[in-house]
């Protein structure tokens, strides 16, 4: 026999290599329909999860099942990781939806073939590799490392080649003698014939596993408010998720565990004030209560994993069964699309702001499969007619050891980073010049198709702004990434972060990173009758003893026009009733002297950085109660699909008495060097710069004097 740490450990990497494909491809699909606003056919690449229905067919079942065939879908699956350094997006989206179908036809094939023993292994190596995916994208803060780097990508390419080639040389696929006795594999379980509620189930709970708890960071931003009160921070309190999601794993382990099944597990009560009641606290309370709600869910989903998995792989049509539960994964999927970005899709209008029904549909699933499937767990389904039984026990310690490593390497790596984080801030030092920038990033997802945090970085630091605003940052999303840039951010430049609205008000987020702490904080919901939900945030930021102002803002659509004129009426208002100094930094999809611009300017009582910079559309910086000094634009370089706009100001020292400055020029010798902007970007340019370079553009930048 094979050793049991060694099938423990590659199926755990290979169950790894699983969820990062299937975390993978919605994101890719998406990014193409975020270029155009619109929905481009290419989600027709979707269909890859539904794989699966081949295998109701039966030549194409024992076809699977051949021992070469499945050795050749096992290495097709780890290759297609490799598709991150596809030449293109689309040749990388082929390549990604291959991977997904592949390890779809391994997945349903090793589950519902082999002894006992091997298929235990199997599906405990696919929960595990969901731990040991949350603890890899702690170290890598958020972000999955084998999509993070071309090195990373291929370290971990190579460990699922020999993972891959271990299981296939291994006893773990002796498919020559097994090839045909996959009714005898099901029988040896308590086999149930529900294959369509239990799939519609087991999918509702990927699907969930995916949305929710996709990374260990989520679960605040799904709580978060403002300062001061922002709720727990992701770092360090994602341990706790994590921590929560293994003590749910060790519930099917427990001595015990037929008895909190009879008292607790299987009850209506549990099962309602467990799920429902921890579902509808992280959906509806705030801050802390939201986060120990979250907590709670994700003890509860891993805890339920077991036991559905156990019932799933006893269908007794397992093409049946895995079609439908990718059907409901993928239904699921697009309808948490739907909810965002009702506004670019066919009947968005009815679905939009639904995340309640959608997480209220999962648990309904969840719980109907539970109090109508047969009454055992995962272990306890294999051990039926099993006489391994010593041999079952040394897997469950290898698992159990296994799932601890996981955890204790994710929070070494929290503790790590916090420790870090923590030395970073508060370095800026006292001065009277601050610099303000906004940006428009597009959930860090560059020209290309590629997640570049790294490339937004370098920028962000070359530019030197002491507070920077990111519009269209939320990417904790599954559709998006499931990742945090404001964290990562936030911990590359040692910057205080404040993320917000919640991931759960269904905007596409505002990030605001300052060099000085942020003393207080508020997220709005501007008013948005016909188009997607408005954010902005209005804050207090600590220059060393002078508080400064800051409103920050993303407007709808050019097409809402009634949005439009109820959200500059609100933001003015935002404007006119904060502190005497104040900056505006906002994406207001108007033309200056429009409708909006003049509510923002009058009502709002500020000035704009530069009212004679007529070739605007989106970005805008406003003003009251400092003194300008400079005004630059910067080509995005096909970072994004945005430039950069920065200011720099002075706080007056007697605020009743202060000038500002009236004079522009273009020269930059006729201002003092300390306000310079860096002459990384180079020097003065009129009109569009469509070098594939950061560089100063539309007649900046421009110094007030």
């Amino acid at each position: 026999m094979f050793p049991l740490w060694k099938a423990v450990l590659s199926e755990s990497f290979l169950g790894y290599i699983s969820w990062c494909l299937y975390h993978a491809l919605p994101p890719m699909i998406y990014y193409f329909p975020l270029q155009t606003l619109a929905l481009t056919g290419l989600e027709v690449f979707a269909v890859a999860f539904f794989s699966p229905i081949f295998l109701i067919i039966g030549p194409f079942w024992r076809l699977a099942n051949n021992k070469y065939i499945l050795a050749l879908l096992r290495l097709t699956m780890v290759g297609n990781l490799a598709s991150y350094q596809a030449p293109n997006a689309s040749i990388r989206l082929f390549i990604l939806a291959a991977g997904v179908s592949s390890s779809l036809l391994v997945q349903t094939v090793t589950w519902w073939s082999g002894n006992s023993l091997q298929r235990f292994i199997r599906i405990w190596g696919f929960m595990l590799g969901k731990i040991m995916l949350l603890a890899l994208r702690i170290w890598y803060t958020s972000l999955n490392p084998v999509w993070s780097s071309q090195a990373a990508n291929t370290v971990i390419l190579t460990i699922g080649f020999i993972a891959a080639v271990e299981r296939i040389y291994s006893g773990g696929d002796r498919r020559k003698q097994e090839a045909n006795k996959t009714g005898n594999a099901v029988r040896e379980t308590v086999s149930h014939p529900h294959w369509l509620l239990s799939g519609i189930a087991f999918g509702s709970l990927m699907f969930l596993t995916l949305w929710i708890f996709g990374e260990v960071s989520l679960i605040s931003r799904w709580a978060v408010s403002g300062h001061p009160h922002t709720g727990p921070d992701p770092n360090p309190y994602g341990g706790t998720v994590l921590l929560g999601l293994a003590h749910g794993l060790m519930l099917s382990f427990w001595s015990w565990s037929s008895i909190i099944y009879l008292t607790v597990t299987y009850s209506i009560l549990f099962y309602s004030f467990t799920g429902l009641a921890s579902s509808a606290g992280l959906l509806y309370l705030h801050t802390w209560s939201a986060a120990i709600a979250g907590n709670i869910l994700a003890v509860f989903t891993m805890c339920v994993w077991p036991q559905l998995a156990g019932r799933f792989v006893s269908c007794l049509h397992p093409g049946k069964a895995m079609s439908t539960a990718m059907f409901a994964y993928v239904l699921e999927l697009f309808f948490c699309v739907w909810c965002t970005a009702y506004k670019f899709v066919p009947g968005g209008i009815y679905f939009r702001e639904s995340s309640h029904l959608l997480l209220g549909f999962i648990m309904l699933c969840i719980g109907v499969d539970f109090l109508t499937g047969p009454k055992k767990e995962l272990s306890s389904i294999f051990e039926v007619k099993s006489n391994q039984k010593p041999l079952f026990r040394k897997s469950k310690n290898y698992i159990k050891l296994l799932l601890w490593l996981f955890v204790g390497v994710g929070l070494l790596g929290l503790g790590l980073r916090y420790k870090t984080y923590q030395k970073k801030l508060g370095q800026g030092v006292p001065k009277r010049d601050f610099s303000a920038m906004i940006w428009p990033f597009r959930f860090a997802y560059d020209n290309e198709g590629w997640s570049n945090l790294e490339g937004s970085a370098n920028l962000l630091n070359q530019t030197g702004a002491d507070f920077i605003t990111i519009i269209e940052s939320d990417a904790s999303k599954p559709f998006i990434g499931n990742n945090d840039p404001t964290m990562w951010l936030g911990e590359r430049l040692g910057f205080y972060t404040d993320f917000g609205p919640s991931t759960r008000d269904h905007t596409w987020g505002i990030m605001a990173l300052s060099r000085y702490p942020i003393v207080k904080s508020t997220h709005h919901l501007l008013p948005s009758p016909e188009g997607e939900i408005a954010p902005a945030i209005s804050m207090t930021v600590n220059f060393t003893g002078k508080l400064v102002d800051f409103v920050v803002a993303h407007f709808g659509n050019e097409e809402e026009d009634l949005d439009r004129k109820l959200q500059a009426i609100v933001v003015s208002n935002l404007l006119k009733t904060s502190s005497k100094q104040v900056v505006f930094l906002g994406y207001i999809t108007s033309a200056p002297g429009s409708r909006d611009y003049t509510e923002l300017i009058e009502n709002g009582n500020v000035q704009d950085i530069d009212s004679t910079d007529h070739d605007r559309w989106c970005s805008y910086i406003m003003y009251r109660g400092v003194i300008r000094l400079g005004y630059a634009r910067i080509s995005h370089a096909g970072l994004s699909d945005s430039e950069v706009q920065m200011a720099k100001f002075r706080i007056p020292d007697h605020l009743d008495s202060y000038v500002d400055n009236d004079r522009t020029v273009t020269d930059p010798s006729q201002v003092p060097v300390d306000i310079h902007f860096n002459p990384r970007f180079g020097s003065y340019k009129d009109g569009h710069n469509y070098e594939h370079i950061h560089h100063f553009h539309m007649s900046t930048p421009k110094y007030f004097k």
